[in-house]
């Protein structure tokens, strides 16, 4: 069972959103604020190299992505805590392999992998009051999906209205190249995990309680998790 004082409001979109400066589109992170095979080759205990070699591979692993609907442009690495890189670690866990375990009070999303390790993602999280703990799953997934404010949040921020039918999938859009919508008891909660562009957010809690990892990192756990895979959410 969820727990926490959260609310979803719009799939973890922040109350203080403002119109964006991009083609008239709201602005993504107002919202917000509201290849482990690579990282693997570094090592299960930590990286062992000079940070120029983790910037080269972090380079590579979070480079542009053309072939897209939407062509992704590569992260730049440097706004990023080399921590929150993705990367293969020891995670002694029961739960099967598959499973994703959200550690929101040190911003990580981790994908079990069996035998003692996992699969580590850096991530943005709920802010304070928002954040939630407890079980779910994958309800459905979807690739650039639409994102509708709810009737809520458009009577706090009125410049939402013009996207009441639905904004559609693109960079500006709030969700990303690809979501996870997490359901409870068949009953979608609201959250989700999402594709975020801001890698400065990396590292914060800034939703009102969505998970957000980088685009590539997305992608890379969203073809590997299939519906109805188990969602743990720890407290924070």
């Amino acid at each position: 069972m969820m727990r926490g004082g959260g609310n979803a409001d719009a799939g973890g979109m922040d109350e203080v959103a403002r119109l964006g400066n991009r083609a008239g589109l709201l602005n993504r992170r107002s919202f917000l604020v509201g290849s482990a095979a690579g990282f693997g080759a570094l090592g299960l205990g930590g990286c062992a190299t000079t940070d120029g070699i983790l910037l080269a591979e972090a380079a590579r692993v979070y480079g542009p992505m053309p072939d897209e609907k939407f062509p992704i442009p590569a992260v730049d690495v440097s706004k990023v805590d080399p921590k929150y890189y993705r990367r293969t670690v020891r995670y002694e866990s029961k739960e099967a392999p598959g499973t994703i375990i959200v550690d929101p009070g040190n911003f990580y999303v981790y994908r079990i992998e069996g035998d003692g390790a996992a699969t580590r993602y850096g991530a943005n999280v709920g802010r304070n009051g928002f954040l939630w703990s407890g079980d779910a799953y994958v309800g459905r997934k979807s690739e650039w999906a639409t994102w509708t404010p709810p009737k809520e949040m458009i009577r706090r921020q009125p410049e939402a209205a013009k996207y009441a039918r639905g904004m559609p999938g693109g960079l500006d859009n709030p969700l990303g190249a690809r979501t996870l919508h997490l359901y409870q008891n068949g009953a979608y909660t609201l959250y989700t995990v999402y594709a975020s562009s801001e890698p400065e957010s990396i590292g914060t809690g800034i939703t009102s309680g969505c998970v957000g990892l980088l685009s590539q990192d997305m992608i890379h756990l969203y073809a590997r998790t299939p519906v109805k895979t188990k969602v743990v959410v720890l407290p924070a």
